[in-house]
């Protein structure tokens, strides 16, 4: 029996009879991988992958090599091949993806170009009108039985709600924040401690929109029986227009400080390689009120000055600058 000589190469060898069946143009795009025996180039797409059939038209260019993300356009082929790893594609065109070309075309620019890291944060503090205001008054008694403490403050605090809700109106959130009824006790020395009596609190947290019925909610409070205001705070609800600026205010300083750094090393900033937002707050106003004046007079209105509130963002970035 007569043997054939073995062919042997990088590219397809084509059998006299082969033809091209169903020859159809694709778009194929993947990572450039070479082949498990040296000599040969695949695209890998996904589970896909596309033996390169003309490969010298290809792989002098700066681009090709391993890992490349690259676009092709051209035909699959029904061949045999050296290698048989892949659909054998002969490719009209094959292109470096944006991102690519751009990394090769500033690499081409300047081969000894030096890349260095540096980390900014930027700060930013915008100030803002509240738009909500939220007090908590509360209602103390004290007696020797803790029936009489507890009944007293449940008719005290009664009064105090509908008080509120008079002066509130209906778009005005009122609810219970906090219940307590515990012992008052005398320690002596080397004596167990004594009961003497007992305090109930009963604590009621209003949260209102009109900042204007502040003043007038604190004294229809005192005067239907509250006698302790533990808490007057204010916040910004629709805070997205805010929180936008302080946080386009922050990330621009954080630019700034970059090229800054950036001509202090000679270069200049390439591209951002990382943005976080590292915070957001609300620095509250602190309120202004004569609480006293209102007990004793009850004739004045209590003064609430507001106040603006702070927003306050801080970003963080990392840049690459390029040192020439």
């Amino acid at each position: 029996m007569k043997r054939l000589p073995l062919m042997t190469g990088v590219l397809a060898v084509i059998l006299a009879a082969a033809t091209v069946l169903h020859a159809k143009e694709i778009t194929v795009r993947g990572k450039l991988q070479k082949t498990v025996e040296a000599g040969g180039w695949l695209i890998v797409a996904n589970d896909n992958k596309y033996l390169i059939l003309n490969l010298k038209n290809f792989q002098n260019q700066s681009w090709f090599k391993e890992s490349t993300n690259v676009e092709a356009v051209g035909e699959t082929k029904d061949v045999m091949t050296t290698f048989m790893e892949g659909t054998p594609f002969e490719a009209k065109s094959i292109t470096p993806l944006k991102e690519e070309a751009q990394s090769v075309a500033t690499a081409g620019r300047d081969d000894n170009r030096r890349v260095t890291r540096v980390m900014v944060a930027g700060d930013s503090i915008v100030q803002a009108q509240p738009d909500t205001a939220i007090v908590t008054v509360s209602v103390v008694t004290q007696n020797r039985r803790a029936i009489d403490a507890q009944q007293e403050n449940a008719a005290k605090t009664d009064a105090v709600i509908k008080a509120l809700k008079a002066a509130v109106g209906a778009n005005a959130e009122i609810k219970t924040s906090g219940y307590s009824l515990q012992p008052q006790r005398v320690y002596k020395e080397n004596q167990p401690p004594t009961i003497t009596g007992y305090e109930a609190r009963n604590s009621v947290t209003v949260t209102l929109s009109d900042l204007n019925k502040l003043g007038s909610v604190i004294d229809a409070a005192a005067q239907a029986g509250s006698n302790d205001i533990s808490d007057v705070s204010f916040t910004l609800r629709q805070d997205r227009q805010a929180h936008d600026r302080a946080l386009s205010e922050a990330t621009q300083e954080a630019m700034s400080k970059a090229r800054v750094i950036a001509q202090a090393l000679g270069g200049r900033v390439v591209r951002i390689v990382e943005v976080q937002e590292e915070g957001f707050q609300q620095r509250p106003p602190q309120p202004v009120y004569a609480m006293e004046t209102m007990a004793r007079a009850g004739k004045v209105a209590t003064p609430i000055e507001v106040g603006s509130l702070d927003i306050t963002s801080r970003v963080q970035l990392i840049a690459e600058v390029e040192q020439m």
